[in-house]
């Protein structure tokens, strides 16, 4: 293993798990990461900087419409902390076909132009590769972006290793890293059902209402855009409180453009847009 990540203070299965993140990471000089500012591609930035050193490591950040503006501050925020070299990169796929129609293989075209922007940053600072944060979950899902990266030659050092998301917490917490109990992300499109126009505008009301949630307490939630219905998905925890939270709910999301709030019995789950695809999907 890496000497770099021999003294992370984890048990001995996540040890060897971080051994092969190391392994991955020492075939290249020098990476790209894809970071967005979540916890899984957080702890890969920070593995490829104790692994190759921050001269070595450049983080890259897509921001456009589809992102929660949040985001892309919190990465920018990250990296300096990591003392890694940063940049945006500017990503509007809205207009690109099989994206802003919304099909369900959305994923995998948005995929391709925002890892093909990330990639061509890369080459242009003689980075050997382009790193993301996919980790040992993500197959396990309806997940037509991985086919993308794949194609693009996106390495994954968490997936390699079979990291899942609780041993990306766990190590995460062991580095002191300021992700590592931050919610669980998705780009704001997940947000619409299939087949439903992704407009910037709808977008950026998806992410008021969300802000609206988080400033009312709700850490992992989210807002599904039925327009003009509002599906909150909160924690089984949460519905109590969501419950009797129904008014000041109502009179915050009714302004943004919404006729109908309701709450999903069901609570958060990442991916719930998916249930309404067939198993051939």
């Amino acid at each position: 293993m890496s000497q770099s990540l021999v003294d992370i203070n984890v048990d001995p299965a996540l040890q060897a798990k971080l051994a092969v993140c190391a392994d991955v990471l020492t075939r290249y000089s020098g990476v790209a990461v894809a970071a967005s500012g979540g916890v899984d591609s957080t702890l890969v930035l920070a593995l490829a900087v104790r692994t190759l050193g921050a001269e070595n490591v450049l983080a890259v950040t897509a921001r456009g419409p589809l992102y929660p503006p949040e985001e892309p501050l919190d990465a920018a925020e990250i990296a300096e902390q990591l003392g890694v070299r940063h940049l945006f990169v500017e990503a509007d796929p809205l207009g690109v076909p099989g994206v802003g129609d919304n099909p369900p293989d959305r994923c995998y075209h948005c995929k391709t132009l925002v890892f093909g922007g990330i990639k061509e940053v890369a080459a242009t600072h003689g980075l050997e590769a382009v790193v993301s944060g996919d980790n040992a979950e993500d197959p396990s899902d309806y997940r037509p972006g991985l086919q993308a990266v794949r194609e693009l030659g996106v390495v994954a050092p968490l997936l390699e290793a079979g990291m899942a998301k609780v041993d990306i917490r766990a190590v995460s917490a062991a580095l002191g890293l300021p992700t590592a109990q931050k919610p669980s992300a998705a780009c704001l499109a997940s947000r619409v059902p299939y087949g439903q126009t992704l407009t910037a505008e709808r977008l950026g009301r998806i992410a008021q209402a969300e802000r609206v949630l988080r400033e009312m307490g709700f850490g992992q939630c989210r807002l599904r855009d039925h327009e003009p219905l509002a599906r909150i998905e909160v924690t089984a925890d949460d519905l109590p409180r969501a419950f009797e939270l129904r008014t000041e709910l109502v009179a915050a999301l009714k302004p943004l453009g919404y006729t109908y709030v309701t709450l999903d019995l069901q609570g958060f789950r990442t991916g719930a847009m998916n249930e309404t695809l067939g198993s051939d999907s």
